[in-house]
C-alpha cells in the first residue's frame, strides 16, 4: 500500500512539473548553459511570442551598399532669381490694396492701385512673377515711395539649401555629390545634389558654402529653416552590413546577438565604416548567419541580468 501511494505521489509531482513548465514556458522557452572560454556564457532561447512582444526582429547577415557621409549644418534660402520686390513706379497715395502677406499670386495679378503725386492719375501695381506674397509695406491711404514701399513675392517651388562646409571637410566635398537633406524636427529625407561650392571662405565663420537646389512644390521647406545635410562622400559595397540597432556594447565589447536552432548568444564583432543608419561588420558575423536586427537592447538586458546574478529569463 505504501509503495502504491509513493508511486502515485511521484507521478503526480512529475505531471505537475511538466504542466507548469508547459504553461510558463510555451514553444520551448528555455535557456541552457553553453560554456565558452570564460565558462560563463549562456545561450538563450526565446519564444516567438516573446520576440513579438518586445519587437525583436531577426535577420540574415548579408552584404550591401554603405554610404559614408559627412553631416553639415545648413539653412533654407530663397533662390534670388525667384524673388521679386515690386515697387511703385511713381510716388503717390495708395488707393486700394488687393493682396496680403501669405496670398498666392500669379504674374500680372493686381496688387494695389496708386494715385500719382505728379499727375494725380491712377496706376496699377501688378505682380511680375508667380509666387506667394512674403512681405509688404503697403497700406491704404499712405503715401508710398521707392524703395521703402514694396511687395515681396517669392516663388518657393524650388529653394536653395546652403550648407556650411568646415575647412577640414573641403577636400572631400565636390560638385555633383548627393546630399540627404533632413529637417531637424523630422526623420524624412529629401535627396539633392551639390550644384555649387563657394571659392572663398566666410571671414567670420571660416567656412565655405555648398548649394543644393531642391524641389519644394509642397512648401514643406521654408526659407530660414535650419536643416542637416548629409553629404555622401563614398558609396561602396561591404561584405556584411547591419543596422545600428543590431549593435550593442557589453563589458566594453562591441557585440551582436546571433541566432541558431539552439537559441541566442552574443558574439564579439569588429566594426568598420559606419553611417547614421548602418554599420560594416569586419569580423564576428558571417554571411547567412541569423542575428537580432532590432530589439538587441532587450536581449542585452537579459544577458546583463545573468552577469549581475539577476535570476532566470523567460
Amino acid at each position: 500500500m505504501k509503495n502504491t501511494s509513493l508511486i502515485l505521489t511521484s507521478i503526480l509531482v512529475i505531471l505537475t512539473f511538466l504542466l507548469t513548465r508547459q504553461y510558463y514556458l510555451p514553444d520551448e522557452v528555455i535557456h541552457t548553459d553553453k560554456h565558452d572560454d570564460d565558462n560563463h556564457e549562456q545561450e538563450k532561447v526565446f519564444s516567438p511570442e516573446l520576440l513579438h512582444e518586445f519587437g525583436i526582429v531577426v535577420e540574415t547577415a548579408s552584404g550591401g551598399i554603405l554610404e559614408e557621409i559627412i553631416e553639415l549644418p545648413g539653412e533654407i534660402h530663397i533662390d534670388p532669381d525667384r524673388l521679386a520686390h515690386i515697387t511703385p513706379r511713381f510716388d503717390g497715395v495708395v488707393q486700394k490694396v488687393f493682396k496680403q502677406i501669405g496670398d498666392r499670386v500669379k504674374k500680372d495679378d493686381l496688387l494695389a492701385i496708386i494715385e500719382s503725386n505728379e499727375s494725380l492719375t491712377m496706376y496699377e501695381l501688378r505682380s511680375s512673377i508667380n509666387g506667394i506674397v512674403i512681405d509688404m509695406h503697403f497700406t491704404k491711404g499712405e503715401t508710398v515711395q521707392r524703395p521703402d514701399h514694396y511687395f515681396a513675392v517669392a516663388d518657393l517651388s524650388e529653394v536653395w539649401v546652403i550648407l556650411s562646409v568646415y575647412q577640414k571637410y573641403l577636400s572631400q566635398i565636390e560638385k555633383g555629390q548627393m546630399v540627404n537633406v533632413l529637417l531637424n524636427s523630422e526623420n524624412q529625407i529629401l535627396k539633392g545634389q551639390i550644384s555649387y561650392i563657394s571659392p572663398t571662405l566666410d571671414e567670420r565663420t571660416r567656412t565655405a558654402t555648398a548649394r543644393v537646389i531642391i524641389n519644394n512644390t509642397d512648401l514643406k521647406y521654408r526659407p530660414g529653416q535650419f536643416i542637416t545635410g548629409q553629404v555622401i562622400v563614398d558609396n561602396s559595397y561591404k561584405n556584411i552590413v547591419v543596422p545600428k540597432t543590431a549593435v550593442e556594447t557589453i563589458n566594453n565589447q562591441t557585440v551582436i546577438f546571433v541566432v541558431d536552432e539552439h537559441g541566442i548568444e552574443k558574439a564579439n564583432v569588429s566594426v568598420g565604416k559606419t553611417n547614421h543608419i548602418n554599420v560594416e561588420i569586419i569580423s564576428g558575423l558571417t554571411l547567412g548567419q541569423s542575428y537580432v536586427k532590432k530589439g538587441a537592447f532587450v536581449i542585452k538586458a537579459e544577458f546583463e541580468k545573468e552577469s549581475f546574478g539577476g535570476g532566470h529569463n523567460h
